[in-house]
């Protein structure tokens, strides 16, 4: 596979899975101790990585679950968060600006932080209640985050008797990374062809729904916008049929992402639309990847883990076409803002 490091992969995805034991022990303490809520309060990616897990928990479970900005929150707090909180802070860094600035308002309160991070040697990494390390890099990062977020909210209703099969879950879940990369080696060969398509136009149209809706926010910003400087339009696909359905014409490239819970026909609703007005719609379907001893419920909870490890592979082949690779910036980490 271009440019990829098929041992770091592993590494990387399978020690995320390593944290499931320590995560569930302090999930299950901080239950048994009175916690009320959690919050989910990453900075830019890692906060959007954070929320198909809030939103498992918001449908699924009676335990308030809250996804927030750490800038408003560290200049209005919230009613909701106190020390009775758990609250959740991933950094791949571990020296996020904004998340540095509300941990100390964190410790003010009270809450209980369990900081998700990759190296320990960082304010974060030092300075969370519970500190879960998993070195990981921006093309790998992604599905780690994914994983842990998503036991943790399994650990939450498991302690709360919301649901009886958190282990045959974590034990499907064992057996993914090596899965991922299999996936990530079928899919190699059609993904320079996803890569022309997305470097043939300057701007894109990028649709999600359900659990997946947060990844085609993330890679519209996070890939697209920052590390390729293409002008996106991230839109729900809910929301695409109440204005941003008239920026379609012959010209425009729509990309839609379609995971496998329950909001998939949001998804179909767009991609029986789109077809009518251009012909540049391109579409990722969690469907279409194999993953041998992986439940229907299982693959459900883990499209946005699919896809992006497909994405990684047409991100490697995009910067390579564009001679743009994805660590040029112009002003992130650059200069003073």
């Amino acid at each position: 596979m271009l440019n990829f490091d098929e041992e770091r992969f592993l590494r990387i995805q399978s020690g995320a899975l390593v944290l499931a034991q320590r995560l569930d022990h302090v999930i299950g303490t901080c239950l048994a101790a009175g916690a009320q809520n959690v919050f989910f309060l990453g900075t830019g990616g890692a906060a959007i990585l954070m929320q198909p897990a809030a939103q498992l928990l918001q449908r699924n479970s009676r335990f308030p679950a809250f996804i927030d900005l750490t800038a408003e929150l560290f200049i209005s707090s919230s009613v909701n968060l106190t020390a009775k909180s758990v609250v959740v802070m991933p950094s791949l860094s571990g020296t996020t600006k904004e998340s540095v600035a509300l941990l100390s308002k964190l410790k003010e309160i009270g809450a209980t932080v369990l900081t998700l991070v990759g190296h320990q040697e960082t304010p974060l990494g030092k300075g969370g209640d519970h500190v879960f390390v998993n070195f990981a890099e921006d093309d790998t990062s992604c599905e780690s985050f994914y994983l842990q977020s998503l036991i943790i909210a399994l650990s939450i209703m498991k302690h709360r008797g919301e649901i009886s099969n958190y282990d045959g879950i974590l034990g499907e879940l064992a057996t993914l990374p090596r899965l991922l990369l299999e996936v990530k080696r079928a899919f190699e060969g059609k993904a320079e062809a996803y890569a022309r398509a997305l470097a043939a136009s300057d701007y894109h149209i990028i649709i999600g729904a359900g659990n997946v809706w947060p990844e085609a926010f993330y890679y519209g910003m996070c890939i697209l916008e920052e590390m390729q400087w293409i002008r996106t339009r991230p839109v729900h696909a809910s929301d695409f049929f109440h204005g941003t359905l008239e920026l379609v014409d012959k010209e425009v490239s729509v990309i839609l992402f379609k995971g496998e819970d329950a909001y998939r026909p949001l998804a179909e609703r767009v991609q029986n639309f789109v077809p009518n007005y251009t012909q540049k719609l391109t579409v990722l379907d969690t469907a279409d990847f194999a993953l041998p001893g992986i439940s229907a419920e299982v693959r459900a909870l883990i499209s946005p883990v699919l896809l992006a490890t497909v994405l990684e592979r047409i991100s490697a082949h995009l910067e390579v076409l564009r001679n743009h690779p994805l660590t040029t910036r112009r002003y992130y980490k650059r200069v003073a803002y």
